[in-house]
């Protein structure tokens, strides 16, 4: 997650407002994805996925792109059993890139996800080249305007049982590890804290800036690997400094 906003803000810096209206739709597919993957895809006793699907409808997601997103959460695209698997590249400059993928056709995949790569400075690796550069942890993110008064998110994080809390103007992100993810949400409930996104992910624990004259070219990398239709969430360990 570190330098994640940080790329999309140097992208938004571009003035297209058409790319920066699909990055929203990809991050608000995302979290229905993450719900429905883990919760499974009824939100009538999924409340995680309910709370994300009327978000992105009050985005104005289209319908049709919110059932395909559910879809994919359920292994089957226009009745193709979808495989899900992981690839790992560089970016400009060298720092890693992870992308969990979904897809009826790996070898289509694989080539579509290898030119963008070579055509924005980067190189799709091979296995295990940079996963090292991850940790899988269960994570939880509420909105900052949940926290009432002056609440603490530190006191907070303890309270609900996280072991490691990250904050900024916008939300709160609560840590745990994976096995744990299930009694940090209940706890977050409890509190009256409503989440934004409970997931499963992978971490960065060694990060990598990205220098001056590399950076627009590695969001543009990020970004288009992002809203690939194949990849269902990507991860880097990019810093942006002074973006």
């Amino acid at each position: 997650m570190a330098g994640h906003s940080k790329w999309k803000n140097i992208a938004h810096r571009k003035g297209k407002q058409d790319a920066s209206r699909g990055q929203l739709f990809t991050k608000l597919c995302r979290d229905i994805y993450a719900a429905a993957k883990r919760g499974g895809a009824n939100p009538d006793v999924n409340y995680t996925l309910k709370v994300a699907i009327e978000k992105a409808k009050e985005n104005s997601v289209p319908s049709d792109t919110i059932a395909r997103t559910l879809a994919k959460a359920t292994g089957m695209i226009d009745g193709m059993h979808l495989e899900t698997f992981l690839y790992e590249g560089y970016g400009p400059g060298g720092f890693a890139v992870l992308l969990e993928i979904s897809s009826s056709n790996r070898n289509r995949t694989a080539a579509e996800i290898r030119h963008l790569f070579s055509k924005h400075g980067g190189s799709l690796g091979e296995s295990g080249c940079v996963a090292w550069c991850f940790q899988r942890r269960g994570v939880v993110r509420i909105a900052r305007d949940e926290l009432l008064g002056d609440a603490d998110p530190t006191l907070i994080a303890l309270e609900v049982g996280a072991d490691d809390m990250q904050e900024d103007e916008d939300e709160c992100v609560f840590y745990t590890e994976p096995e744990s993810l299930s009694e940090l949400e209940k706890n977050v409930v409890a509190k009256g804290l409503q989440p934004l996104s409970v997931e499963v992910m992978y971490v960065p624990n060694v990060l990598s800036n990205v220098s001056d004259d590399e950076q627009e070219r590695a969001a543009t990398l990020l970004t288009l690997l992002e809203e690939h239709d194949d990849v269902d969430h990507l991860y880097t360990n990019a810093v942006f400094p002074g973006a």
